[in-house]
């Protein structure tokens, strides 16, 4: 099952893709990772579809990777007395802390920390952004706007925020309860919805407790502002264009999404682009230009992975919009300008030892023939280094823990294998050498290079490079 690729594919299970046969299906057509969205997933089906993953991965013998996707806080509005009223631009509208059905003047936002939290000229988004309102004035339980844009509003819409950095963690009880069961059924990362400072992150990390790594979704204003902190914290980040699209305005959205992944790129870090990416092939059986266009631009800025949400969570093609993803990242990897701006956006290396070896593996496939570069990684820092990089050969990682293999499933260009930890330099050079003709990365005769940290089992001691023959 080796993937011709070095771009990882993400897919979202649903209800279109929730049984063991489709599931198979979007596997073998290119899924890297799995991804398992909290807010449509109770725990029991948590439990269930991780089941159905790792029976898979038994089956393939090959580690899968799982993505639980927090929910996060949903903040909505309340009711209207008939249903919903026409909110009119220039005119007042008012919200407050009273229960009762609102109208045209005014409706309840049953969230006294967003109240507490607006000020004076803050913009107030309603229903994905459809309707805009301004505030005028603030007082304790109640904020007076001005309406900037109007519109149908309608019972339980949502409320975005994107001047005002609400005081509450992205952690809902809902949210604690589901990490707490999603660590427990064995997932590999948690994604952690609608952060806003690198406390968010740390909060999931310390419930996590190193038994999943984390994931930040950039989705908000307040995020972006704290984008360095953010990553620092996070295991990983993600670019989530869907409601960052909603808070800040759309044009600005692919500049961000470049500047996080090579920000992002430079640490070494998994970095995810996500939302809308094939969004027509939910009904359709083939994408528009524009999207292959911006699956393609996520390829080129070398993303370490692209992820489908409701094409393959609910569509009606999940299996073709996975072939699909998979054949553009392909035919991307191949055009001659990939190799070009991939090496153009190439980060110096750090002043460290793991960091000094990385740089100097890739420097050697660019001098002498060989055909992958091989790295020993028990915590799998060894193979991000490597990929960080983004060397035109394969990487090869080789690690005693199914859990380290399974997180470098999201990770540009890594292909893991769970093996025993090596013995001694012999082991390690002969156990690469086979696995690597084995795998199809070698054929008997022809060099690879091989990473390792001696003394081996030690996690962060990488100090050796060497160049072998298959």
């Amino acid at each position: 099952m080796r993937r011709l690729r070095r771009v990882k594919i993400v897919a979202t299970l649903g209800p279109a893709s929730e049984s063991a046969q489709v599931t198979t299906e979007l596997f073998d057509a290119g899924v890297d990772v799995f991804r398992i969205n909290m807010s449509h997933a109770s725990r029991e089906t948590l439990r269930e579809r991780v089941g159905m993953i790792r029976a898979l991965e038994a089956r393939f013998g090959r580690p899968i990777g799982i993505l639980a996707d927090l929910q996060g806080p949903k903040l909505r509005i309340g009711t209207f007395a008939n249903d919903g009223a026409e909110l009119v631009g220039g005119a007042h509208f008012r919200f407050d802390a009273n229960p009762a059905p609102g109208d045209a003047s005014r409706v309840n936002l049953p969230h006294p920390e967003i109240l507490s939290a607006l000020e004076p000229g803050h913009l107030v988004l309603l229903d994905d952004g459809k309707i805009c309102v301004r505030v005028l004035d603030v007082e304790p339980s109640c904020a007076l706007a001005e309406v900037v844009t109007g519109g149908r509003l309608t019972n339980r819409k949502g409320v975005s925020t994107p001047d005002t950095v609400i005081p509450i963690t992205a952690m809902t009880s809902k949210d604690r309860g589901d990490a707490e069961a999603a660590v427990d059924a064995g997932v590999d990362w948690i994604a952690v919805s609608f952060v806003q400072r690198p406390e968010d992150v740390a909060e999931v990390k310390k419930l996590a407790r190193g038994r999943a790594a984390v994931l930040a979704k950039i989705e908000k204003p307040q995020a972006v502002a704290r984008f360095e902190e953010i990553m620092e914290a996070a295991d990983a980040v993600m670019v989530a264009r869907g409601d960052l699209g909603v808070e800040m305005p759309l044009e600005k959205v692919p500049g961000i999404q470049k500047r996080i992944t090579r920000m992002t790129r430079r640490t070494g870090k998994p970095v995810v682009v996500a939302t809308q990416m094939l969004e027509s092939m939910i009904s359709s059986p083939v994408p528009t230009r524009a999207e292959v266009s911006d699956v393609a631009t996520a390829v080129f800025e070398g993303a370490d992975a692209v992820m489908l949400s409701a094409e393959s969570a609910a569509g009606q093609f999940p299996r073709e919009a996975v072939v699909m993803m998979n054949r553009i990242a392909e035919e991307v990897e191949s055009d001659p300008n990939h190799a070009v701006i991939i090496a153009a956006q190439r980060a110096s290396p750090e002043a460290t030892g793991a960091d000094a070896i990385a740089a100097a593996a890739r420097s050697i496939t660019e001098t002498v023939g060989v055909r992958a570069i091989i790295a020993w990684s028990e915590s799998g820092a060894t193979a991000l280094r490597i990929a960080r990089e983004r060397p035109e050969l394969p990487i090869l990682a080789l690690t005693p823990k199914v859990a380290t293999a399974r997180r470098l499933a999201l990770a540009w260009g890594v292909h893991a294998v769970v093996t025993d930890d090596a013995h001694d330099v012999d082991d390690m050079t002969n156990r690469a050498v086979e696995i690597a003709r084995r795998e199809g990365f070698a054929n008997s005769g022809e060099r690879v290079i091989i990473i390792a940290g001696v003394p081996f089992g030690t996690p962060g001691a990488t100090n050796m490079i060497r160049v072998a023959f298959a």
